[in-house]
């Protein structure tokens, strides 16, 4: 009831970019559009998505020799319409960029055998939540503010506090090849670890 009086509800809103690099990053992939597929298939289902992001969060934490840059931004608003209009937008922000959309009608049964793999591949995490973060309220540009964040992802999962949950990765599929320039013009935020 004391809460009800104070006001209202507190939700931040976080997207994270994080920069993998390396010759076995590749295997990413698979995980991202697997979870991905899971995602499509759950039809918004906040408790399937949550896994979906635990698994992804466990797997960037397994990978941390990769990491390269990262970057991230955030607002906090009182209003979840608010909130909800910025996760909007930053979904589209996300969707546009380099190499970030899925396509799943493709059929890989024509495929080369050897595709080319890529050495690059770029992982964006947004969410809203409830209440306060500041392990995702916080400049995210090294790795162990890094690892806490993607700690406090998988908690805010189990605490039911995720309101949204979006991942967009690049390049999206196996054979894309994600370089270094167009790391320079699609990320521009990186900041090197």
């Amino acid at each position: 009831m004391f809460n009800r009086m104070m006001g209202k509800t507190r939700y931040i809103v976080s997207r994270l970019f994080l920069h993998l690099n390396g010759e076995e990053v590749a295997p990413i992939l698979g995980i991202l559009n697997r979870s991905a597929r899971t995602a499509i298939d759950a039809d918004g289902d906040i408790e399937v998505l949550g896994e979906e992001l635990v698994q992804i969060c466990q797997t960037l934490l397994q990978y941390d020799e990769y990491w390269f840059s990262a970057a991230n931004e955030g607002d906090v608003f009182w209003k979840e319409g608010e909130a909800g209009d910025f996760v909007n937008e930053l979904f589209t922000d996300s969707a546009q960029r380099y190499g970030a959309n899925l396509d799943f009608s493709s059929t890989t049964s024509n495929q080369p055998l050897s595709l080319p793999v890529t050495r690059n591949v770029i992982v964006m995490i947004t969410v809203a939540a409830e209440g306060e973060v500041p392990d995702l309220e916080t400049d995210l540009a090294n790795i162990p503010a890094l690892k806490e964040a993607l700690k406090a992802l998988i908690n805010l999962h189990y605490k039911h506090k995720l309101r949204a949950i979006q991942v967009h990765f690049s390049p999206a599929q196996l054979g894309d090849e994600l370089s270094s320039d167009q790391l320079l013009e699609y990320y521009p935020e990186l900041i090197p670890l």
